[in-house]
């Protein structure tokens, strides 16, 4: 599918390809200095940790809409096993999980997806195959840490969650600074708050929850890129709104994202708990710990965020 040339123009503005060298696998986590996340550790004020994420579950919120993105599945491979033979001696049980890389909350890789022969930074595209990503992979992302920012979209409405399909635009993120009182800076990790996951959360309706969805725009790409932030995350399947803002274009937030900007973005994040603790206590900032497991070669990879105010 060509997409149109509305896409290309915003493209192009955002485009971070060479910013941190030829060879660089990690885009705007580069941001993520050791001064930026030192200025992050200001943040904490009280020590109150929010877990972000949805637990591993078989119960979780894929729907089977994506094929491969299957939830979390856990088996027990040893139970109460005894490891010297001796019942009444020491035993040990044990398990395994087999899970979709993006079943539940994670971040996306830098080699999720590609179009027009483009892949970030200008790799070829065959650094993604069968056997996973050799350049691009999730392992890049490394530690990733710094300050957080909760841009609550449905509390500047005045809802509890956004109408399904609700296309959030810059001026919407303006809005929500401008109503928190609070100024997105470089390095700063975004949290975009849709109430889209309480579909899941509280009327455990899967399909409900993936589609239609509230969610980014192409616009919004610019703000992120303006801003020099360093990833962006959301409450919702999808990240972006979908179906999207025109039928000639298929996920046109991710290739922005991901392949002109080098930005990693996350997905299914709960910011429900965050939401009304942030609201409560009338700051919007906090230390944001959300390094992604080190799949070697993954598209992505299962996080487990932890807000610390």
């Amino acid at each position: 599918m060509a997409m149109p040339d509305e896409f290309h123009d915003v493209a192009r503005r955002v485009n971070n390809w060479g910013r941190w060298g030829p060879d660089d696998q990690r885009g705007t986590l580069n941001l993520l200095t050791e001064d930026a996340v030192a200025r992050a550790a200001t943040e904490i004020r009280t020590g109150q940790r929010i877990e972000v994420a949805l637990p591993l579950s078989t119960d979780g919120v894929q729907a089977g809409l994506v094929p491969g993105r299957e939830n979390p599945v856990h088996t027990m491979t040893r139970v109460r096993e005894a490891m010297t033979g001796d019942q009444t001696d020491i035993c040990d049980s044990d398990g395994q999980l087999v899970t979709g890389l993006q079943s539940a909350t994670h971040w996306d890789a830098l080699s999720h997806v590609c179009y027009d022969g483009r892949i970030y930074n200008g790799y070829d595209l065959d650094v993604v195959g069968p056997d996973g990503a050799t350049t691009l992979g999730i392992e890049h992302a490394g530690p990733v840490a710094g300050r957080g920012v909760l841009l609550d979209i449905a509390g500047l409405k005045e809802v509890d969650r956004l109408h399904p399909g609700y296309a959030i635009t810059a001026d919407d993120l303006d809005a929500a600074c401008e109503r928190q009182g609070v100024a997105v800076s470089t390095a700063d990790i975004v949290l975009v708050r849709t109430g889209q996951i309480r579909h899941f959360l509280e009327d455990g309706d899967r399909i409900a929850y993936a589609f239609p969805s509230a969610g980014l725009t192409i616009g919004t790409a610019i703000w992120f890129h303006e801003h020099d932030v360093a990833a962006v995350a959301t409450d919702n399947l999808t990240c972006e709104v979908f179906p999207g803002e025109r039928e000639d274009m298929i996920l046109p937030v991710h290739l922005l994202h991901l392949v002109e900007m080098g930005m990693t973005q996350g997905q299914n994040w709960n910011l429900e708990e965050l939401a009304a603790a942030c609201a409560d206590g009338g700051r919007w900032t906090f230390f944001l710990s959300a390094p992604p497991e080190p799949v070697v070669g993954g598209t992505g990879a299962p996080v487990a965020p932890v807000a610390i105010r």
